[in-house]
């Protein structure tokens, strides 16, 4: 009798520790129905400000703005998904799992995604003084022809370099290489021109501007700044209109 009694005391005892429990964390799932989160983003790699930082629950479709120093806080339901997303940087996912006091306390430890920057070429502005004398210095280079008097000196060569192709692509090549140096200098007074706001094209206009410019050599060469400029300016108020008209 007296074992009897024991054994039913001791089962007694462990069926009230296991209600206990059972109401122990019914308890506390109800304490838990929300769950406060706390937490940082910290760059794995360089001290960093994440002034673009967004929280967003992705189990309720909702976001709030993190600080600038990467901290953020919200409330969300147990076992929430959340997503912390900055601008650079891969998104950093976790799931609100509450401690004993219902919070989540979270360090997202991320690193920068690397990015490819398109090649960006620097042209150093050169002063009106120096495009002066550049504009001055052009010249067509000589190809050694026979012309004038020399033609009767020297006729055999005069008809070769009539029909010799030879000798035209020489010449050719040489007024190409004089064009080109035209259209360099005046693309660097565009330049000059629109670091200074008298005009407004950006460098892919440069080559129809210049078409549409027609400048002709003896006045490039010779023209003031002055007469430059205001040539160029009302040059490009027309080229403006008739782009406008043309689109």
């Amino acid at each position: 009798m007296i074992l009897a009694g024991i054994l039913i005391n001791y089962k007694k005892k462990n069926f009230l520790f296991i209600v206990f429990l059972f109401f122990s964390a019914v308890e506390l799932y109800g304490q838990c129905d929300r769950v406060f989160i706390k937490g940082q983003v910290i760059d794995s790699l360089f001290p960093q400000g994440f002034y673009n930082l967004m929280v967003i629950n992705k189990s309720k479709g909702r976001g709030v703005f993190g600080q600038p120093d990467g901290s953020f806080s919200l409330m969300a339901s147990p076992n929430d998904i959340i997503a912390l997303s900055t601008k650079y940087y891969p998104i950093y996912q976790f799931i609100a799992y509450p401690d004993s006091n219902c919070q989540c306390q979270v360090l997202a430890y991320i690193e920068r995604i690397p990015q490819e920057f398109q090649e960006v070429i620097i042209r150093p502005l050169k002063s009106l003084q120096q495009l002066k004398e550049e504009r001055a210095a052009l010249a067509l280079r000589e190809t050694k022809l026979v012309s004038g008097i020399n033609v009767l000196e020297s006729p055999i060569t005069a008809i070769y370099q009539a029909f010799s192709k030879k000798e035209q692509n020489k010449k050719w090549i040489a007024e190409q290489e004089f064009k080109d140096d035209q259209r360099r200098v005046v693309k660097e007074l565009l330049r000059l021109y629109v670091a200074f706001d008298i005009i407004n094209l950006s460098e892919e206009e440069f080559d129809d501007f210049i078409a549409f410019l027609n400048l002709e050599t003896d006045f490039l060469k010779t023209a003031s700044e002055m007469e430059l400029i205001m040539f160029i300016k009302d040059k490009y108020d027309h080229f403006r209109r008739f782009n406008a008209k043309s689109e």
